[in-house]
């Protein structure tokens, strides 16, 4: 992490985590042409659903955060990777990853799942480069045009 970078654990009801979680829902819609492109997503990834949250800040600015919620007994499924703008390349989101990561496996999860969309260019790359192999889509995605789903095991 980046120096005078903190990192803290929560979940979905967190204020700085709902903050991102408007952020991501405006970007997410703004590179599908709307939110009426996406609606079938939107009750896959409510904020609350989200059972450990990362909130990474910089200076004290809450700047990043990524997500976890379980999807089976051995399944977690990792939601709302995100890293403000201004703050991008910087290995912010890659660090985090690790960290969720290494949190679903001490809980006990032994693959970590997710959704993304192929617009999301830095998102799949980052992916790749952290092992993680795309997969056939998982439910509910397998229903929804426009998601491809990755894996990896822990």
């Amino acid at each position: 992490m980046l120096k005078n970078t903190d990192c803290r654990w929560t979940d979905g009801n967190d204020g700085d985590f709902k903050r991102f979680y408007l952020k991501t829902e405006e970007f997410y819609s703004s590179i599908v042409g709307g939110v009426e492109n996406r609606r079938d997503f939107v009750p896959y990834n409510i904020s609350e659903s989200i059972t450990k949250v990362l909130i990474v800040s910089v200076d004290g600015v809450p700047v990043a955060c990524a997500g976890i919620k379980p999807y089976s007994d051995i399944e977690v499924e990792i939601k709302r990777v995100w890293v403000d703008p201004e703050y991008r390349g910087r290995r912010i989101a890659e660090d985090m990853m690790k960290k969720i990561e290494g949190r679903a496996k001490t809980i006990g999860f032994k693959r970590a799942i997710l959704q993304t969309r192929p617009q999301m260019e830095a998102a799949v790359s980052l992916y790749l480069k952290l092992g993680y192999k795309l997969i056939d889509n998982y439910p509910p995605y397998d229903r929804l045009d426009g998601a491809i789903c990755f894996a990896k095991d822990l």
